[in-house]
């Protein structure tokens, strides 16, 4: 899962990116783009562990991406270059600026940079509608794929981004390839100083995200890189005195793994305790293919506990005893915290 960080210059874009990995990119800093993995806290995986003692405990990971070239010429706009990178990503996360900053010129306006962010992506989106329509017409492309690109043209020009649309509206398989920005997810992160952290949402912006069918939360850059610096004993106290109740890694990878519609499952063992990465409504022979192409191939039936159960009873024996170990077949709906084993044979 790749979370593409993006935002103009002066909002704390690339302060952002180094509190959520632990790098220490300076700030300003130009070149390629920047990427790290980040595991995925998950308290689940910490009782199974401290359960199993395995000799390897693996987390879920969350992939950041820190994409340069955050202005253009004029210095107000995304670069082309910016643009072209972050089709590559599974959700965009725009951070924008809600603090004073004395090396940008203005007041901070999230507002404004949201919808100078949304007017970009729909013009680079029409950009590559009307390229594909004025080619598909000379090439006597099928009626249905005008028709299809043709309605997207409309819903972009009508100032709304593809990701509102449900998959009744519009059938994304033909659009694969294309990376239409505003069919991509995105989370805002409204980034602050530290003396407004624990404010919320001002109304008028979520409104507007909601409109764009995007999430939003906020942070403050700066307090969590002091967060990251403290001992683990001292950072709980730290966010307690701000009105805080849990560091914004965590919220962000939460709204994260809710904006993609992600869920966890689990493998468990002496050997290994490991969490598993999976779009909600994966079936449980898919699944199995994020273990193993062959357990996927070879797929006879799933061992279910899920990890509520496996918690009441402490124990896979003990969910044996009871009766409560779910046998399951390929079309199982696997769900967040089911604890797999899977029975193959190839």
């Amino acid at each position: 899962m790749r979370i593409g960080l993006v935002g103009f210059a002066g909002s704390g874009k690339t302060t952002v990116f180094n509190t959520m990995t632990g790098l220490q990119i300076p700030v300003g800093f130009g070149g390629e783009l920047r990427i790290a993995s980040v595991k995925v806290p998950d308290e689940r995986i910490d009782a199974l562990s401290r359960i199993f003692s395995p000799k390897k405990t693996t987390y879920a990971e969350m992939v950041f991406c820190d994409v340069p070239g955050e202005h253009g010429a004029d210095k107000k706009g995304l670069s082309a270059k910016a643009l072209q990178q972050i089709r590559d990503q599974d959700a965009l996360c725009l951070v924008v600026r809600d603090f004073v900053n004395p090396a940008v010129e203005g007041d901070p306006d999230p507002l404004r940079d949201l919808e100078n962010f949304h007017t970009e992506c729909v013009f680079a989106d029409l950009e590559i509608v009307e390229r594909r329509l004025d080619r598909a017409r000379r090439e006597k492309a099928p009626k249905l794929e005008i028709d299809t690109f043709e309605r997207i043209r409309a819903v972009l020009e009508d100032g709304r981004p593809l990701r509102t649309l449900t998959a009744a509206e519009l059938d994304r398989g033909p659009l694969r390839g294309y990376g239409f920005l505003t069919d991509q997810k995105l989370l805002l992160a409204l980034n602050r100083d530290e003396s407004r952290a624990a404010e919320p949402m001002p109304d008028a912006l979520g409104a507007r995200l909601s409109a764009l069918g995007a999430a939003g939360l906020v942070l403050s850059a700066s307090v969590e890189a002091e967060i990251a610096g403290l001992p683990p004993d001292e950072q709980t106290a730290f966010l307690d005195d701000l009105g805080l109740r849990e560091s914004a890694l965590a919220r962000f990878i939460r709204a994260s793994y809710g904006l993609l519609d992600l869920i966890s499952f689990f493998t468990v063992g002496p050997d290994e305790v490991r969490a598993w990465t999976i779009r909600r409504g994966t079936r449980a022979r898919e699944a199995s293919g994020r273990i193993h192409s062959d357990l996927e191939r070879g797929f006879i039936r799933a061992e279910v506990i899920p990890y509520d159960v496996f918690m009441a009873f402490g124990s896979e024996h003990a969910v044996k005893e009871a009766g409560k170990l779910q046998l399951e077949g390929k079309e199982y709906v696997v769900q967040d915290g089911d604890i797999m084993h899977v029975r193959f044979n190839v």
